[in-house]
């Protein structure tokens, strides 16, 4: 794990403070406490009965991350699980030959490192920081004694661990089964936009990833994603003004999408 800052050390009983949240060196307001978390009840694994809440208190450890830290990495022995409080994260995974594919970019709310921190076996991904963020860790041994202890949190798991199965189909499913890079692009954008857009009129989202970032996302290289990127301009497809995406022209994208199946 790199790059991390620890909020502050446990005190009596393991409690991460008692305030609400603080000011770390990377500009990110740190929630402190899960139990005066303002978020907790819009997020699907954290929103617990008081009693469960009080424990995860307990047994989390609070940390901030700047752009470009690494969580965890692919084929390193298990030590817990990261729970995403605020900021993005990018999870892949690479060949022998050092080709990465991402397999998706994980929201707050999320748990990362969940399969390996249950079955114990190395971590199956890397979890790149991509934007300032809040990870909060907990170890494998507090984790599964967490689930032991409290039934919801299982029933939040599994829940959890469907959510991303049937986001890794549905993955496989647009790139595997897209017939050109055109395609995959189109319907990467138009998820993208569908996730993180503001709907209203020209759609508008911040698209904080590199080309090289995206053509991992879609399988293509990072010359394609330029030129697709250069043409969809070039057509009036969309408009790119700083980190922000907006989407002028939604149904040729979609009709790109149609033509190709």
């Amino acid at each position: 794990m790199t790059g991390g800052f620890k909020i502050v050390p446990r005190g009596k009983g393991g409690r991460i403070g008692t305030g609400l949240s603080m000011r770390t060196p990377y500009g990110l307001e740190i929630i402190e406490n899960c139990v005066t978390c303002p978020h907790r009840e819009d997020r699907l694994f954290c929103n617990l009965p008081p009693a469960a809440v009080q424990r995860l208190s307990v047994i989390t450890s609070a940390s901030s991350y700047p752009k470009g830290a690494t969580l965890f990495v692919e084929g390193q022995a298990v030590r817990g699980v990261f729970i995403l409080c605020a900021g993005r994260v990018k999870l892949s995974t690479s060949s022998i030959d050092g080709r990465t594919l991402i397999v998706r970019i994980s929201e707050p709310g999320e748990v990362l490192g969940l399969p390996a921190t249950i079955t114990g076996k190395p971590y199956e991904l890397t979890a790149d920081v991509i934007e300032t963020t809040q990870a909060n860790f907990i170890s494998r041994t507090d984790f599964l004694n967490f689930l032991r202890e409290h039934g919801e949190v299982s029933l939040r798991v599994a829940q959890q661990l469907g959510e991303t199965y049937h986001a890794a189909v549905a993955e496989m499913r647009s790139i595997g089964l897209s017939h050109s890079a055109g395609e995959k692009l189109a319907r990467f954008l138009l998820d993208w936009c569908a996730s993180h857009g503001n709907g209203k009129g020209e759609i508008r989202a911040k698209l904080m990833l590199t080309h090289e970032e995206i053509a991992q996302m879609i399988g293509a290289s990072r010359e394609t994603v330029t030129r697709l990127f250069t043409d969809f301009k070039k057509k009036q497809f969309l408009q790119i003004q700083g980190s922000t995406l907006i989407i002028r022209n939604k149904s040729a994208l979609e009709n790109l999408i149609n033509s190709e199946e």
